[in-house]
């Protein structure tokens, strides 16, 4: 447990967190809607400081993020807790488990206990250590992810600046509820992102998300603004955000930000509290595609599918294939060097060095 440095006392005299957008007031002994940030005395602690509870070694595709180090492997983290309650979450075992504890400990009268219960969830690993398996094994970014980095912005915080220190990059796999206080201290750190944009219905955030859409779309805009790439994502669950309209209206948000912000479009499988939905057909993914396209989208994939040609990047002025992908298997092409289509000289947008 770590004092945070992402929260404030309001006129009112109330412990406001600062490290999302759901700027939760959290009273003595409590915490916010994620479960790791915690009032004590009237100051704010985080519970999973240097206590991570998923860390793998992944390919960077599989974040995923197509168009930063592609072929690299990258360094994943994530904790327990979110913000968020998306009842289709396919890490809820991570995400959703303090949101059941803090309930289970509130009936059995030990909300006092949470702290401990909560650290028991992870085992100790420092940002300097963090750092130091990233150096041995060659590995040359971070990622912070499985839950909503933002909740657990202190662990990342001091990770992202030892590694910026010895030239490991660092990205977010993220709900897109980060607040401006935390993009403005990140912004010299950051040099990747992959939102979720889940949906774009304000209904569907809130029913199912437990949050709301606009928080989404503005971070989005300014993770733009700022110059940090920027990649999304879309899991397409049937009868839920698979309209056409839907999906018009999601494709030309993006492209009226930039038409070369990569959209991944994911296959749905039932999960968590979803168990009864049917999984999404490649035939609703195409058509998503499809979509896309006609709003002048450069670079769209479909995840969770088997479609090699909608897995592959290609270039958007001459249509040469650039990168090939198999799963997470990657080859490119004597067409695709240093961030450049040879065939036509185009310019591909993303981090390739």
């Amino acid at each position: 447990m770590k004092q945070a440095i992402l929260f404030h006392t309001s006129e009112k005299g109330f412990l406001v967190c600062d490290a999302c957008k759901m700027k939760c007031i959290i009273k003595e002994g409590g915490t916010g809607v994620c479960g790791v940030r915690k009032n004590v005395n009237n100051r704010l602690f985080l519970l999973v400081y240097g206590q991570a509870s998923a860390v793998h070694i992944d390919p960077i595709e599989k974040k995923p993020l197509y168009h930063f180090l592609p072929g690299t492997d990258v360094f994943s983290l994530g904790t327990v807790g979110c913000n968020f309650g998306c009842s289709f979450c396919q890490n809820w075992s991570l995400s959703q488990v303090t949101r059941d504890l803090s309930k289970k400990l509130k009936k059995e009268n030990r909300i006092q206990d949470l702290g401990l219960e909560v650290r028991n969830l992870g085992y100790d690993l420092s940002p300097q250590k963090i750092v130091d398996i990233c150096m041995e094994e060659n590995v040359p970014s971070i990622a912070y992810t499985y839950n909503e980095p933002a909740i657990f912005f202190e662990y990342l915080y001091d990770t992202s600046r030892l590694a910026h220190q010895k030239g490991i990059k660092n990205v977010f796999v993220s709900n897109g509820y980060e607040s401006e206080e935390t993009l403005e201290l990140m912004e010299p750190y950051l040099h990747g992102i992959n939102i979720d944009l889940k949906s774009f219905s304000d209904k569907f955030y809130t029913k199912i998300c437990k949050a709301r859409l606009k928080p989404v779309l503005d971070t989005i805009e300014r993770i733009h603004q700022m110059g940090i790439w920027l990649e999304l994502t879309t899991l397409i669950i049937p009868g839920k955000n698979d309209s056409d309209a839907e999906l018009r209206d999601i494709a030309a948000f993006i492209a009226n930000i930039d038409e070369n912000i990569p959209w991944h479009i994911s296959a749905f499988h039932p999960d968590y509290k979803m168990k009864n939905i049917q999984p999404t057909s490649l035939e609703v993914l195409l058509r998503a595609c499809d979509i896309g396209k006609s709003k002048g989208l450069r670079h769209i994939y479909i995840g969770n599918a088997y479609s090699p040609e909608n897995s592959a990047t290609w270039c958007p002025n001459c249509q040469k294939k650039l990168i090939g992908r198999n799963g997470y298997r990657i080859q490119c092409t004597t067409d695709f060097k240093g961030g450049q289509c040879q065939n036509c000289q185009t310019k591909i947008a993303g981090v390739w060095n």
